[in-house]
């Protein structure tokens, strides 16, 4: 029997990681997934790290896995996504040393020893903060000498999964916007940041195109999963533009990206900034594109978290079951969610209901309350977007494991009055976008397959509806806001 042609996706998020094989078309054939595991590091009070060696057996792991439930198949090329801002640090001897995920902030101490915050926004893209991998830099710096001594370079999390596949390393510029050392409207590297922050320029590797063939694996990876010695290597890139990509979007649209957190994402032609410096703006993998962005936050992560605690044993369709059966809506959440150029992050949550308790509340209550939070400021925040940019368009592009729910989809829709559109095999958004990456870059032309689903935006009396939900959402946020 003929084997079926496939691509090879390395995915690693904040919370998870998986090996995935997909098809040209976007089939996905088999899928491996486990959680990343993290550790404290005394020396800094807001740090977590992962053991690349540690990781990288993880991958492997996974791959073997997902190569065996895809069956008979060609892998003809591999690539890698994964969360922006982490990074993995390389000694001189060419081991990997250490990786710092999004969620470390082990330089948070350093955040104000730099005075010119606009100056870095201008170039960059994003005011500074310990988010971002030049603090992450600075922290090992200043409490790691052994490592910092014996650094050769560092790389974005899925440039370290490329060079673990080829021994090359190269850093992909979508990826490259996170480290506030990339001059984004110029597309390289910076002297100018460098010496802001103190980093030698001989620790950044040169940049490399998303798409760009970068080489076959190494014999040892072929021979290991039994794959083809000559698999090519395609540079991937951050985990949000690869969701972007499976949408298919246009300059000019927006896409709102539901995983750990939901970046809200207007796709523009030019480098923008905001005079006010709420958002971000950084390098799209499509080559001359930019990716102007409000982010949400934590949202996804609490639903899924949520859901934990109140349906363990139960899928989505059990919970869109019963939010369309329960009427009851009197329960508001306000669960964390950032809304750009908030002064302050509301940094306590809950939600909050009439009593006594009615016999009415249920669990699909605090559901509701919960999509109504991320609604919301998926909402507050594309007004921002549009607000800079503009947008004149009828709909957004939504694409993420999040939007598994039909009633976030249809939420969005009615806060924002705009359609909410999305493709075929949305779910797994990062893969599919990957797989169209793989068709690209081996100039394979493949047509999406599959419906297109749509959410009408709500007019009327549902809208005035919606307005009341509003008052209601922004009051409990600002009680919380008191105690925070």
């Amino acid at each position: 029997m003929r084997q079926q042609d496939a691509y090879l996706v390395l995915d690693i998020g904040t919370g998870n990681v998986r090996s995935a094989i997909v098809t040209p078309s976007g089939e996905i054939l088999g899928v491996g997934r486990a959680d990343i595991r993290y550790y404290r590091d005394e020396l800094y009070p807001e740090s977590i790290y992962f053991k690349p060696e540690e990781l990288w057996s993880q991958l492997q792991a996974l791959t073997r896995e997902a190569l065996q439930q895809a069956g008979k198949v060609n892998i003809k090329a591999a690539t890698t996504t994964s969360q922006r801002e982490g990074i993995v640090l390389i000694d001189r001897s060419g081991k990997a040393v250490i990786g710092l995920p999004n969620i470390d902030h082990r330089g948070r101490e350093w955040e104000n020893q730099y005075s010119d915050k606009s100056r870095i926004y201008q170039l960059t893209g994003r005011y500074p903060t310990s988010l971002f991998s030049s603090y992450k830099l600075i922290g090992i710096r200043e409490r790691r000498k052994e490592i910092w001594d014996g650094l050769s370079c560092f790389l974005s999390i899925s440039d370290w999964a490329a060079w673990e596949l080829n021994g090359i390393a190269l850093y992909e510029h979508s990826q490259a916007s996170e480290t506030l050392l990339y001059d984004v409207a110029a597309g390289k590297w910076s002297e100018e940041l460098c010496s802001i922050f103190g980093i030698a320029a001989n620790v950044l590797p040169e940049l490399s195109q998303s798409g760009t063939v970068a080489g076959p694996v190494k014999k040892e990876i072929a021979v290991s999963w039994g794959i083809s010695p000559d698999t090519l290597v395609i540079t991937g890139g951050g985990d949000t533009q690869m969701a972007i990509k499976s949408t298919s979007p246009s300059l000019g649209d927006v896409v709102i990206v539901s995983g750990t957190t939901t970046p809200v994402v207007k796709l523009e032609g030019n480098y923008i900034t905001d005079t006010k410096e709420r958002t971000w703006t950084s390098r799209d993998i499509t080559k001359d594109r930019f990716v102007f962005e409000a982010n949400a936050g934590v949202t996804g992560l609490n639903y899924q978290r949520l859901k934990e605690v109140f349906y363990p044993n139960e899928g989505y369709d059990v919970i869109e079951k019963e939010l369309e059966e329960n009427a009851h809506r009197n329960c508001v959440a306000s669960l964390g969610s950032l809304i750009a150029g908030e002064a302050k992050p509301v940094i306590w949550g809950g939600f909050v209901f009439p009593v006594p308790v009615s016999h009415e509340l249920s669990r699909s209550s605090f559901v509701w309350a919960t999509l109504m939070d991320i609604s919301f400021s998926i909402a507050e925040n594309y007004k921002v977007l549009a607000e800079v940019s503009g947008h004149d368009a009828g709909h957004i592009w939504a694409c993420g494991g999040g939007l598994q729910s039909k009633t976030l989809r249809n939420l969005i829709a009615a806060i924002t009055g705009k359609e909410v559109r999305v493709r075929n095999g949305f779910e797994q958004a990062s893969v599919i976008g990957a797989a169209m990456l793989c068709n690209e870059a081996l100039t394979i032309p493949v047509e999406r397959e599959g419906p297109m689903l749509a959410s009408s935006a709500s007019t009327g009396k549902d809208a005035d509806t919606y307005r009341s939900y509003y008052e209601q959402w922004k009051a409990t946020r600002e009680q919380f806001r008191a105690v925070s």
